[in-house]
């Protein structure tokens, strides 16, 4: 039989092109939009595009991303500005974004169509704003994805979009229309040799904007608008006359080709109805080849499988694998978002052959032999068992993979201990990526510096993480060393790709790392071990491991339960608030001030109050002060009901008698640094809230600002507060997420955490109700309850707990680092 190669490239022969490559000699005109390329472009917009809108025809589609992207995001954007992308496209994608001075936002796609993930693109446009530029969806293999959604998406969240299809140049939307027909902005096409659309090499950009078009036009052509004087960024990306003939023959004969292959992709999928393919989108799609998952136990072995169908005389190919976020340039210049699900599709894809010649015999042949060749290997491969599953003993389980669970990681890195602290260990996580937690999810500025996130990985001693200095997260965060905090949604990043960069290293080094993981309970097995349940999510599949350590890293959250045990002056805060009651968690993350301002959208001077003392607290005003729109808050609008003091940090006493503060004692100044309040003490957005509402050096407080602090249980203008408000915002602080943890004999070992005390003692040791350590468990992170003690620091009047990246990455970290350490060793000896 004869060979069925993946692809048979069949532009037109430029030897039957003889009278029309006279003509071009003739004229005089090999380039500059000549008249070969005008006409392609008149003929393609009447034929492939209802003869709506214009076209731009352009040397190749990557140079067309290239201007369209740039044009998209401005003409000159900012540095650091965002192309938000799909992880499962061609390289082209994020190059040209790249070259266009944008940096690649990587996202996650759909399990089903394999585009862009909605949810994903949708939560990445609202957490990073205005730093998208553009986005830029791929109409992945040749579909017709759903272009009117992005024309909502540029609307709703004022960015550009840039669709690259450059497999889609026939393809026929769900209304019979030539893909991209309508569309406001520009769709990129291919006409490289491989693809349906086959020409030697060119590109097509289209758009309903005719004034679009213009400006690409001219940005393709070094920028000229009039004359040879370049007045937007440009580059020559012109098609030559002679690919604008090929482009114009294709066009004669592309109806009949689309025809073929689309039978072809139909015999395929009849024939292969046990496989993952991909959802079709459209009337009709060109398709350039046949995509196909293999099942997952056998993903492993597409080597073999594609060697055994090149046996047949069956060419295959691997479209995107590696997709874009497991790609080495991409890691080192582009911010990349969990892509499970891309990384599930890319290791398993295995594309078949679509060619102008094939038939559908052709593609059952393909087809028969794909399935023989997989019913033989299963044969001899067995199931992929429970990930994780394992008899050995972990020497340290760590549960959670967020900011508190790698920050261990971190800690190690900086005394050059990882390599010993992460043989044996296992980090369970319940995302499909360590590090980032629910950090970045805040719309809100950290409570620690810029220089304080960069210096988890700033001359690290692992070479990987000293370069994200160099990063574009780590180049984000940088730009707020002289402000007031850094903005969450930046400092998240950072930690994603830091998270993921250390658990690389913890795999290098004999650890393990489970993503889509969650941990269950913890119960004692004897002889010093803790028998941990796990359950992967994507499957619920259960399964134990052992380990001789368990770090609870599991972070904090507001329990509803504790709203209705709360009073207020003496009275339930349920009662008092009412459905008017909200907890400071669900304002501060992304979307939040949205929802306070739709509640009060119909009040002309809403009444806000804010319950706690809390960095929560404050930084819940600050939101609300400087949200856009702009609430309408009037006079004292905004009444912040407290118990303790409210405390400003400061570096040195000096410092505070420099500024006329001096309501502080010995007790509040710490003796290991010199700080006074280094742990009460508000620092950074929220400190310049407290110092302008007590007036400390001649600043004028906030109009909309009042502040109440409560006297006790007969505050009837507490009350009062409390009853005249519109909208209730509790802060009253975090608890932790304590693992559930039982005795060798089944019975609930009852901690601390649950009687709303403290998880753990000073040597981040968790402790039972009866406040003895429990063997083997540690705790860190949010609401964990440590307080910094010794060398540690801290005034010996605070009273509380202490939460802090640089604590955890740090001397907290180590603590627990050191202790499991040196119990290796112990038990060496």
């Amino acid at each position: 039989m004869p060979p069925l190669p993946l692809i048979a490239p069949q532009p037109p022969r430029l030897s039957e092109l003889g009278e029309a490559l006279r003509r071009v000699e003739a004229s005089g005109v090999f380039s500059n939009n000549g008249p070969e390329v005008r006409a392609f472009e008149a003929e393609v917009t009447e034929r492939l595009f209802g003869g709506t809108g214009a076209c731009l025809a352009v040397a190749n589609a990557t140079l067309g991303l290239m201007i369209a992207i740039r044009d998209a995001a401005g003409g000159h954007p900012r540095p650091g500005t965002l192309a938000l992308m799909p992880a499962l496209t061609f390289a082209a994608t994020a190059q040209a974004a790249s070259w266009a001075g944008l940096t690649p936002l990587i996202c996650d796609v759909d399990p089903d169509d394999w585009s862009a993930s909605a949810a994903a693109e949708e939560q990445l446009l609202a957490r990073h704003g205005e730093r998208i530029g553009v986005a830029v969806p791929y109409a992945t293999f040749g579909n017709a994805i759903d272009l009117d959604r992005y024309a909502w998406i540029a609307q709703r969240y004022r960015v550009g979009v840039v669709v690259d299809a450059a497999a889609s140049l026939g393809t026929l939307d769900e209304r019979g229309r030539g893909f991209g027909t309508g569309a406001p902005f520009a769709t990129v096409f291919s006409m490289h040799a491989t693809k349906t659309f086959a020409v030697a090499e060119g590109g097509l950009i289209h758009s309903a904007d005719a004034d679009c078009i213009a400006r690409l036009r001219a940005m393709a052509n070094f920028g000229f608008v009039e004359g040879r004087s370049a007045s937007l960024p440009g580059i020559n990306a012109k098609l030559p006359e002679v690919l604008a003939l090929m482009a114009r023959a294709k066009l004669t004969e592309i109806d009949d080709v689309l025809a073929r292959r689309a039978a072809v992709e139909a015999a395929y999928r009849d024939a292969l109805p046990g496989f993952g393919v991909q959802r079709p989108l459209g009337m009709r799609r060109a398709s350039q080849f046949m995509p196909v998952l293999l099942p997952a136990e056998l993903a492993p072995q597409r080597e073999a499988v594609a060697a055994a169908l090149a046996v047949e005389g069956i060419g295959t190919g691997c479209y995107f694998s590696p997709h874009l976020g497991q790609q080495p340039e991409f890691q080192a210049t582009a911010l990349i978002e969990p892509t499970p699900v891309a990384d599930r599709i890319s290791a398993a894809l295995v594309s078949l052959p679509v060619t102008d010649a094939m038939t559908p015999d052709d593609a059952r042949r393909a087809a028969g032999a794909l399935v023989a060749v997989v019913e033989k290997l299963s044969r001899s491969t067995p199931r992929i068992a429970a990930s994780g599953a394992s008899t050995s003993i972990a020497t340290t389980i760590v549960i959670g993979g967020g900011p508190a669970g790698t920050a261990l990681l971190t800690a190690a890195t900086k005394r050059n201990l990882l390599p010993g602290f992460a043989k044996g260990l296992v980090v369970v996580e319940r995302d499909a990526a360590v590090g980032g937690g629910r950090l970045g999810r805040y719309a809100i500025t950290s409570d620690s510096t810029a220089q304080t996130f960069l210096t988890a990985v700033k001359n690290n001693a692992h070479p990987e993480l000293a370069a994200l200095v160099d990063h574009p997260v780590g180049r984000a965060v940088a730009a707020y060393q002289d402000a007031l905090g850094v903005p969450l949604v930046e400092a998240g990043p950072l930690l994603r790709v830091t998270g993921q960069r250390l658990a690389d290293l913890t795999r290098a080094h004999g650890g393990e790392v489970l993503t889509g993981h969650e941990a269950l309970h913890a119960t004692a097995a004897g002889g010093g071990l803790w028998r941990v349940r796990l359950r992967r999510l994507s499957d619920g599949q259960e399964i134990d491991r052992l380990a001789r350590n368990v770090v609870i890293a599991t972070g904090g959250h507001q329990p509803l339960d504790r709203l209705s045990g709360q009073s207020v002056a003496g009275v339930p805060l349920v009662q008092l608030a009412g459905d008017r009651l909200l907890q400071s968690d669900d304002v501060l993350t992304v979307g939040g001030f949205d929802k306070v301002a739709d509640l009060l959208s119909s009040r002309r001077a809403p009444r806000i109050a804010v319950i706690g003392g809390s960095t929560s607290a404050l930084t819940t005003v600050a939101l609300l002060l400087r949200g856009r729109p702009a609430l309408p808050l009037g006079a004292g609008g905004i009444t912040l009901l407290h118990r303790r003091p409210l405390r400003p940090f400061y570096p040195s006493v000096e410092a505070a008698h420099a500024e006329g503060f001096h309501d502080f004692g010995p007790d509040d100044i710490c003796p290991v640094s010199g700080f006074v309040y280094r742990l009460a003490g508000f620092r950074l957005e929220a400190r310049e809230l407290v110092l302008r509402m007590l007036g400390v050096g001649g600043l004028a407080p906030d109009p909309r600002v009042a502040l109440h602090r409560i006297t006790g249980d007969d505050d009837a203008a507490a009350r009062q507060v409390l009853r005249e408000a519109d909208l209730v915002i509790a802060a009253l602080g975090y608890r932790p997420f304590a693992l559930p943890v039982f005795a060798q004999n089944g019975a609930p070992i009852p901690l601390a955490a649950g009687a709303g005390r403290a998880m753990v003692d000073r040597h981040c040791r968790v402790v039972g109700s009866d406040d003895a350590a429990v063997p083997g468990l540690f705790g860190i992170g949010l609401a964990a309850g440590f307080v910094p003690w010794g060398a540690l620091g801290g005034e010996k009047s605070f009273v509380g707990q202490a939460n802090g990246l640089w604590l955890w990455q740090n001397d907290v970290g180590l603590m627990i680092v050191d202790q499991v350490l040196g119990q290796r060793e112990r038990a060496a000896a």
